[in-house]
């Protein structure tokens, strides 16, 4: 059982060049702590997400961590130019010596995607870039014939540090979505309760022990949760109540003004999310035992926690990172 970090880098409150300091400060802090991995979302024109340029902040992550993995969750690609992203991938895994993550996705929200003008065809689009990247990455030249790319003996002077390159992560909405995750052999992350989570990580686990891979260590299969400590349950819920609302609106920033209903199931409510286990609150003895219940009814090996998010102050961020690392992390080191 291992634990990362995810974030959103949604919007705070304060000024943005002040948010960026402060969550470099709290990445150092995972790095201290030994968090697995973090794990950066990618959003565009939403304050859900100011990490719009992800490989930008990530070569700061880098810089700033000497153990820590990191990685976009996801990059998404079906608006990038494919050989744009074989070159920042190379660079990443080589600047951090092989530390990088990759999540690939085509973006969740087409209101998102329509601002770089891909519409419908998302997911075929975002599959022929997949196929690209891949191939491109432990190739010496670029050599494709698409419907949107089309590649003639172009030369490739960057390598990945690891190889054939770095672990490949998939976020999953439905069950059989599992498949191709499986078919590339990615990582996968998922959210939702608990039991419903169980069905997807079933049948993750029934897909790989049929895959070609059924031999090979078995991949990282996760679910995230925000996750706020404090000394009581009652100043863990003071702080995490507003930051959740905070949070929620700027994940619906662009679904309400488009008028679209949102593909995402989170509760609306602070209560809401607590009491349905979205969101796990309270001392650090609180946490370790619902995250015991959680984590056994799911059948996840990784845990993704959210613990900056909304206007959480840096200080309550970090008081809750040294009760995961002091109290609750160490109950699940095998």
């Amino acid at each position: 059982m291992k634990f990362g970090v995810f974030d959103h880098l949604d919007r705070s409150g304060l000024e943005l060049a002040q948010q960026f300091r402060d969550r470099l400060t709290l990445v150092e802090a995972y790095d201290r702590a030994g968090f697995y991995a973090y794990h950066l979302a990618e959003h565009h024109g939403t304050p859900l997400g100011i990490g719009s340029a992800p490989s930008v902040f990530l070569a700061a992550v880098s810089e700033r961590t000497e153990t820590l993995r990191f990685g976009p969750m996801v990059y998404t690609l079906s608006i990038y130019h494919p050989l744009r992203a074989i070159e920042e991938i190379c660079m990443l895994d080589q600047l951090s010596s092989g530390r990088l993550e990759v999540g690939v996705g085509r973006g969740v929200s087409p209101i998102e995607m329509g601002f770089y003008g891909v519409g419908d065809d998302s997911r075929e689009k975002y599959e022929e870039v997949i196929s690209i990247v891949l191939q491109g990455l432990v190739s010496e030249r670029l050599n494709y014939s698409g419907k949107y790319f089309s590649f003639k003996d172009v030369p490739l002077e960057l390598r990945p540090y690891q190889r054939p390159y770095p672990p490949l992560w998939y976020g999953i909405g439905q069950p059989d979505r599992v498949i191709p995750a499986v078919a590339n052999k990615m990582n996968i992350i998922t959210n939702g309760v608990a039991k419903v989570v169980r069905v997807t990580t079933d049948r993750f686990k029934a897909e790989w022990a049929e895959s070609k891979f059924a031999q090979e260590p078995f991949p990282f299969i996760g679910m995230s949760r925000h996750i706020v400590i404090a000394r009581t349950e009652k100043e863990a819920i003071k702080w995490a109540a507003p930051a959740y609302e905070k949070w929620w609106t700027s994940l619906l920033h662009l679904w309400r003004i488009h008028n679209i209903e949102i593909p995402v199931s989170f509760p609306e409510t602070f209560d809401q999310a607590k009491s349905e286990g979205h969101c796990i609150v309270g001392t650090a003895s609180i946490v370790r035992e619902l995250l015991e219940q959680q984590i056994e009814e799911a059948g996840v090996n990784y845990l993704l926690c959210r613990l900056a998010f909304g206007d959480l102050p840096l200080s309550v961020s970090m008081q809750s990172v040294a009760f995961m690392q002091s109290d609750v992390m160490p109950a699940f080191s095998v």
